[in-house]
């Protein structure tokens, strides 16, 4: 508990820093990262080999420094996202591009499922989408339970109503599609064994979830995708049209739709996606496993 109270009051005081030096901290972080002996470097070297290997070893390594940048300046301005008001959060959002997508969308009061990779700062697009009506989406509690409290509060702050990752739960968020609401998904996260099937992403067999092509199919909400990425001073939003086979019948066509979508938002802004993630943890049986590090003999 004292931990937990440390660890929020640590939070708050960093969010009450300028966005600038909190980002400069943060890119100091992901650069000693790379530098380190740490997994993080490992994994991101190893899904660009993967996903971009018309990369040169020069331009992935570049790409794979700024990425742990990246991925640095976001948890340190997360701090300031988790703990400020509405009114600073959309002060630090400037261009908005798709926002006729988002208002069409909207308009039809059907139920709106926006999907937002792992790039930029998916906490600020969440933030963005609570001011255009009622928002309910899954909530799983990170690993690090001490930052449980600060995001839960930040999430339901501006009035979003967070359901568990059970049945119930998904139940709930099926009322709530159908009653028109808006709903916000991370789709390039590795499911629960049972939660998903193999679909290719970056041509690569990765475990995909079938929630959206499930919630699509018994709601028949629309979907987007969605990203807010980082840019000088703040923030810039970008809404797009998923792959119009994301509301294919089948499952399978459905997520390699979906994963076809993701890869587009990546390539708004590669080095802002979490390659450090370890997407392809899981393999098709007969495939050997990836992520599989050796330490190095000492002299």
């Amino acid at each position: 508990m004292m931990k937990a109270l440390a660890v929020m009051a640590v939070i708050r005081l960093l969010g009450s820093l300028p966005l600038s030096l909190l980002r400069r901290l943060g890119g100091l972080f992901g650069a000693a990262l790379y530098y380190s002996d740490n997994r993080a470097e490992k994994v991101t070297d190893e899904n660009l080999q993967l996903c971009l290997p018309q990369l040169s070893a020069q331009a992935r390594t570049q790409l794979a420094k700024s990425s742990l940048r990246e991925s640095g300046k976001f948890a340190f301005e997360s701090c300031a996202v988790w703990s400020r008001n509405r009114r600073w959060m959309l002060s630090k959002i400037g261009k908005i591009y798709g926002e006729e997508l988002l208002q069409r969308e909207l308009a039809q009061h059907r139920g709106l499922i926006v999907l937002s990779p792992h790039i930029g700062n998916w906490e600020v697009l969440g933030r963005y989408l609570n001011q255009f009506g009622e928002m309910t989406s899954l909530y799983q509690p990170p690993k690090q339970v001490y930052l449980e409290a600060v995001i839960r509060e930040s999430r339901q702050r501006d009035g979003a109503t967070l359901v568990p990752t059970t049945r119930k739960g998904v139940a709930l968020l099926l009322e709530a599609l159908k009653r028109g609401e808006i709903t916000g998904i991370l789709p390039d996260q590795c499911p629960e064994i049972g939660s998903g099937e193999f679909a290719p992403f970056y041509q690569h067999p990765a475990y995909t979830m079938t929630l959206i092509q499930g919630l699509v199919r018994r709601t028949g909400s629309t979907v987007l995708m969605g990203v807010a990425l980082r840019v000088s001073g703040g923030f810039e939003v970008h809404f797009l049209e998923p792959d119009a086979d994301i509301y294919a019948e089948d499952k399978h066509a459905s997520l390699a739709a979906m994963n076809r979508s993701v890869e587009r938002c990546i390539a708004l802004a590669p080095e802002q996606y979490q390659w450090e993630y370890k997407r392809f943890r899981r393999q098709p049986e007969g495939l050997p496993k990836r992520y599989v590090f050796t330490k190095e003999p000492s002299a």
